[in-house]
């Protein structure tokens, strides 16, 4: 029964991170211009985070949702100030396609908690969680090792996606020129600033 919700767990962090949003942007943008490791330590910030949501979730962690629900205006509005500081810093940045070497030497801490902060600011992502979890689990998910089992099963899925996306862009980024680059960098800043912007007029219009 555990490695049935495995797998459930597993499809549903893969749908997660599958839709390109901010985070499939901001991943592409970083695998284009410096590589696949730092594009999937990207998205592994992503998949840190829906882990962290998930264990919330699938662990019947109530009062810990209810704060998070609680905090979900602050946490959204900070998410959104967050992604526009990254729009506009992509859309004024220096085009570059650099070689794999110097893409090591980037930060990969800084990389990583960047993706993370911004996935961890939108709690309602637990909601989300606890009614898919709820709907393929039942009463099973007070068992802890189900519930780990739909955790870790959460995080390779995400881990996955994150991985097929970043390796995919990394074999054609050396092929892309630094015009073609600078036009990436500021199509991306404007969709994501974009996204920062309806992330705050749904925050005003109650959506």
């Amino acid at each position: 029964m555990e490695w049935d919700l495995f797998f459930k767990a597993m499809l549903i962090g893969l749908s997660i991170a599958a839709p390109v949003g901010p985070i499939g942007l901001l991943c592409i943008q970083r695998a284009l211009a410096y590589g696949m490791r730092t594009g999937f330590v990207c998205g592994m910030g992503a998949a840190c985070a829906d882990a962290v949501y998930g264990a919330i979730g699938a662990f019947g962690m109530v009062a810990i949702t209810d704060h998070f629900v609680s905090l979900s205006t602050p946490l959204a509005i900070a998410g959104a100030v967050f992604l526009a500081w990254m729009g506009g810093k992509l859309l004024l940045s220096k085009a570059q396609v650099v070689d794999q070497d110097v893409a090591n030497k980037q930060s990969v801490i800084k990389t990583f908690l960047s993706i993370f902060m911004l996935t961890i600011t939108n709690p309602m992502t637990i909601v989300s969680f606890i009614a898919v979890f709820a709907s393929i689990a039942g009463p099973v998910t007070v068992h802890p090792y189900a519930a780990a089992f739909m955790v870790a099963g959460v995080f390779l899925g995400s881990a996955l996606w994150w991985l097929i996306l970043s390796s995919g862009v990394a074999l054609i980024r050396k092929k892309i020129s630094v015009t073609v680059m600078t036009l990436i960098n500021r199509a991306g800043g404007c969709l994501l600033l974009g996204f920062a912007g309806w992330q705050i007029l749904s925050l005003r219009l109650g959506v």
